[in-house]
């Protein structure tokens, strides 16, 4: 089951959000953050792809109903987002809510531009018990790797551009100087190889194999926690 809903951020402000539910008991719980297309059909059906694997999902809705399919605007909303705020009050938010409805422990996990929100939901916020980083992150000095709880999973792509792999080996040298607890995987594919609305670089061997080895981490991490419908 899905719906739109709306969540109250630390700050008191709502964030409208999409809730996919599974459809028995709930084994744990998920934050899904998208990539800068907005909270497009592509987001939501991985956000009820995850709820048919008997996990809870939410995306927030970091653009408030703006979405596209140009990347000159698409570069444009996520330019004109408050990266921090978007992480300390809207994902914030959603674990919260997620953990008002029952669940002990939530997950965050983002693609691209959420990648990135991932790594500073880790820092920004204390209750995430753990994320899944898909090839997206925000510069080093915004990581402060020693705050970071909770367990992360990271996969990049070799030929990519924006998270290059030496920016990727300095990130993971980064966290290993934090003791962060994570692991990180490299794929021969590009930039956003997960994403089937892009023919032109989803890759499905990749993306299989990145999907199995999220679903592993979070039925290691999160699972076996019964939320409330």
């Amino acid at each position: 089951m899905s719906e739109l809903i709306h969540i109250k951020r630390p700050d008191g402000k709502d964030c409208p959000a999409y809730l996919a539910t599974p459809a028995a008991a709930s084994k744990g719980a998920m934050v899904v953050i998208q990539e800068w297309w907005g909270l497009n059909d592509q987001i939501k059906g991985t956000a009820d792809r995850i709820a048919k694997e008997g996990y809870t999902a939410v995306v927030p809705d970091l653009f408030r109903g703006k979405v596209t399919k140009d990347k000159d605007e698409a570069n444009h909303l996520m330019s004109g987002l408050d990266f921090m705020d978007a992480a300390s009050q809207d994902v914030r938010g959603c674990v919260q809510h997620l953990k008002a409805r029952g669940a002990a422990k939530v997950a965050v996990g983002g693609f691209c531009m959420g990648g990135a929100l991932t790594l500073l939901a880790a820092v920004k916020t204390p209750e995430m018990d753990a994320g899944v980083c898909f090839y997206g992150m925000p510069p080093l000095q915004a990581i402060n790797a020693s705050a970071i709880q909770a367990a992360l999973q990271l996969h990049f792509a070799n030929d990519d551009d924006w998270c290059t792999p030496d920016s990727v080996n300095q990130l993971e040298k980064h966290l290993k100087e934090g003791n962060v607890d994570f692991e990180l995987y490299r794929y021969d594919a590009k930039h956003a190889f997960m994403n089937e609305a892009r023919p032109e670089v989803y890759e499905a061997d990749c993306a299989k194999l990145a999907w199995t080895r999220a679903l592993a981490f979070l039925d290691r991490h999160i699972s076996g926690w019964q939320i409330a419908g």
